[in-house]
């Protein structure tokens, strides 16, 4: 076969790399930024092909995708957190050391126990340093965000781990940047500047999809310096001509997108770029069932999660609508945990000392939080009897134990997994409740989806006979139909039949965990097999945050903070508010207006054919805000 020939933005690529340069290949939303890592990976092996190559992405499916597309013995694909625990493990001493200082040193954010009152923390970590599912300093076991902290400690006092990279490796490539956290930049960027070494870094990604708080956003300080070299990719293979035009409105870096000079590319028809259509949609009765049956939407189908999609800010607009609303709000909403936390919060605020033997209820009476009698009214949602309210449960139990009970929304739901299969992984902010649950439900899938070796694998359910898999096909089946069966059923159900075992973790947490596992036991399993489904892409519901990446048909936006404080969208569409706000709030709202934009301009350019964006009840400095973006023939009151 001919290969493809060169983009010339990888062929500039290529001369930076001839001279010796580190570069930032940037590029808009449907600009084909994975195609051109893969090319460059493909040409760096092809002109080195004796050369040792790393990839570093931010998720699980990345990885898998390009491993997918490259597949050489000397290019390695992973996780940032992976390959720079695995290039720092094998030194311990160094390790032991290290973590040592950090802890001890109010800069870093590694803590010393709380148990230990000593100035300076000591110890010898026997068993040495290991990278575990969550932090435990005492055991030497360090955590997702220590591995960052304590590599970049040693990449920058320690020169021959700059060396020995360099060594390894002679292309270092790391994808979506602007997601990756400024620890890991500092180790590629300044660090390994230490070793006169030759070694060639290159960044792939885009600033306007920095969507996560804890990425470095852009690398304009180091374009700026010269220590990287930025190759822009302007030509959009994706949006019609309309959103184009949308997104660059929105683009605050400078970059202008224009269609794609290729003919095949998707969004081009007889060498024009298709026009797409786009919507400002606008009403006061807030009501989207209705508005999606209008004629705004023909021909969409909202049944049909691959062509299209609704995008809301948060999961909790969405849980009622997909179908897991009761677990969303016990796991967002807990009234009690939240009295909790107001009331550590306000402990901590006074410096209050709590005597040991107290109970929940008295440091309650005792702390005098505001609301505690709205709060003590709300009963379970599955009956109201004396014995199920939430409050009673805890109320007599040892504060020192009631204060270590902690959920929320991302125990349910993890927003940096890429898929289902991840929500089982030892990374997952996911409890063990819900890993448990969403083990059975893959169990199911997999035997679905005949994928029999994955399944055998996973399970303890030992298929040795006719007679077996005939038992597993039933045990798959009654699964399946125990939709209203509630979730305590359908675990023991799956534990009786040995199909998925109540292991040590799942016993452990649920005798920790007594209150959150009553609450939850007695949802019906339909609800959990709803937020499988969404996880799983099989809803036409998103969060506006998970779409990076995908793209669909029809998109509809829905312009709803739902809450959430680090977003508005008011700033994003009325120009006046800034002008009435003191100098004390402009730094807050510069943030949460770029905040707000990127988030937007990774949901807008999401659409391959129709964009539809709604928002309740605006102010008319927001329509005509929307009309300056949208054209005045495209918004539209409904």
């Amino acid at each position: 076969m001919v290969e493809a020939r060169l983009e010339p933005e990888v062929e500039e690529v290529f001369r930076n790399i001839n001279n010796g340069d580190n570069f930032l290949l940037s590029g808009g939303a449907g600009s084909g930024k994975t195609y051109s890592l893969v090319q460059v990976i493909k040409e760096a092996i092809r002109k080195n092909p004796a050369a040792n190559i790393v990839c570093m992405t931010y998720t699980n499916a990345a990885v898998k995708e390009i491993e997918e597309r490259v597949n050489h013995k000397n290019l390695r694909v992973s996780t940032i957190h992976d390959f720079l625990w695995d290039n720092i493990k094998m030194f311990q001493k160094q390790l032991k050391k290290s973590l040592l200082v950090i802890i001890n040193d109010d800069e870093y954010k590694i803590k010393k126990p709380n148990e230990d009152c000593e100035e300076i923390y000591i110890n010898e970590f026997e068993n040495g340093i290991t990278y575990k599912e969550h932090l435990n300093i005492k055991n030497g076991e360090i955590s997702h965000d220590e591995v960052l902290i304590v590599a970049n400690y040693m990449y920058k006092n320690y020169k021959v781990l700059c060396d020995i990279l360099k060594d390894k490796y002679k292309f270092i490539f790391i994808d979506e940047y602007q997601d990756t956290n400024p620890l890991v930049v500092q180790i590629f960027l300044e660090y390994l500047l230490q070793s006169k070494k030759k070694c060639i870094v290159g960044f792939f990604g885009d600033s306007m999809q920095s969507i996560y708080d804890d990425g470095i956003g852009d690398l304009s300080k180091y374009i700026e310096s010269n220590i990287i070299q930025e190759i822009k990719k302007i030509q959009n293979r994706r949006s019609p001509q309309l959103v184009i035009n949308l997104a660059n409105n929105v683009r605050t870096d400078g970059l202008i997108q224009i269609p794609s000079s290729d003919n095949n590319a998707p969004n081009m028809r007889n060498g024009q770029a298709k026009m797409g259509n786009i919507k400002f949609l606008y009403s006061s009765n807030n009501d989207l069932d209705k508005l999606k049956n209008t004629k705004w939407f023909a021909g969409w189908k909202f049944e049909d999660a691959k062509q299209t999609k609704e995008l809301s800010l948060t999961h909790n607009l969405i849980a009622p609508k997909a179908g897991f609303g009761n677990l969303m709000d016990i796991y967002g909403k807990d009234p009690i945990i939240k009295l909790k936390n107001d009331v550590v919060s306000k402990i901590k605020k006074n410096n209050m000392v709590i005597e040991e033997n107290l109970t929940f209820g008295q440091v309650v009476s005792l702390v005098q939080v505001k609301n505690v009698k709205k709060l003590l009214k709300v009963d379970l949602i599955m009956d109201n009897t004396e014995d199920n309210k939430l409050y009673e449960q805890l109320k007599d139990l040892p504060f020192s134990i009631v204060r270590k009970i902690y959920f929320d929304v991302d125990s349910l739901i993890d927003d940096k997994k890429d898929d289902a299969d991840d929500q089982t992984k030892s990374d997952s902010k996911r409890d063990d409740l819900m890993k448990h649950l969403f083990k059975i439900q893959m169990l199911v899938q997999l035997y679905e989806n005949k994928r029999y070796s994955e399944f055998i694998r996973k399970t303890k359910f030992k298929i040795d006979s006719i007679i077996k898999k005939k038992e597993i096909k039933e045990i798959v089946e009654i699964i399946k139909s125990m939709s209203m069966s509630t979730i305590e059923e359908v675990i023991n159900f799956a534990d009786e039949k040995r199909i998925c075992k109540k292991d040590d973790k799942f016993t452990d947490f649920i005798e920790k965990n007594e209150y959150l596992y009553k609450r939850v036991k007695r949802i019906k399993f339909l609800e959990f097999q709803n937020l499988y489904n969404y996880l799983e892409g099989h809803t036409p519901f998103s969060t506006q945050h998970k779409i990076k990446g995908a793209e669909f048909d029809n998109v509809l936006v829905v312009l709803d903070g739902g809450g959430w404080n680090k977003y508005n969208f008011e700033y994003l569409l009325d120009d006046s508010i800034q002008s009435t706000l003191s100098k004390s709030k402009q730094k807050s709202y510069d943030k949460i207006l770029m905040r707000t934009k990127k988030i937007f301009y990774v949901c807008i350019t999401r659409a391959k054919e129709n964009l539809v964006v709604y928002y309740n009840s605006p102010s008319l400095s927001i329509i005509n805000k929307a009309k300056e973006w949208f054209g005045e023939e495209n918004v539209l009151e409904c």
